[in-house]
């Protein structure tokens, strides 16, 4: 919340069911989760076909979201990760170019973390082996977090 009243931005990325997570917070913090408020800027990046088919055709799929990070991320910006596992190549790489962003990173992960939770500034973790487990977590996790940013946004009006 505290970065987007700064009017900077919010940038997630996720693989498969995690994908989706993230464009799902994306889209509440563009329109707006239960509460009338402002527009909050947030950047899936799991949607543009386009540009993931030409990183992963001309690079690697490991960098799709990393190039992107590189190309729009800016100081203040956060990165929120979602990997159940934490071991996802281009979510790990994602990590690493936000970082050189001068970004914080926000990890939901499951299992024990991976390697990405050594390399982020919060983590949140489902102790589960089960990826639906962990899934429907992240899930309320995001719902929690939609709810706090439109309690601070709405709190004035």
């Amino acid at each position: 919340a505290n970065c987007l009243q700064q009017k900077h931005k919010i940038m997630t990325c996720g693989n498969g069911g995690s994908a989706e997570q993230a464009q799902h917070f994306s889209s509440e913090m563009i329109n707006r989760f239960e509460k009338e408020r402002q527009a909050l800027a947030a950047i899936a990046l799991t949607t543009d076909s386009s540009t993931l088919t030409s990183i992963a055709n001309d690079y690697t799929f490991d960098k799709i979201f990393s190039r992107q990070i590189q190309a729009l991320g800016q100081e203040g910006d956060i990165l929120l990760a979602l990997s159940t596992s934490g071991n996802s190549p281009n979510v790990l790489k994602a990590i690493e170019a936000a970082h050189l962003q001068n970004m914080q990173i926000i990890l939901l992960s499951g299992r024990d973390g991976g390697k990405a939770a050594q390399s982020a500034d919060i983590e949140i973790r489902v102790p589960s082996q089960s990826t639906a487990r962990i899934q429907e977590v992240h899930l309320l996790i995001i719902h929690s977090l939609c709810d706090i940013i439109d309690q601070m946004f709405t709190q004035n009006q």
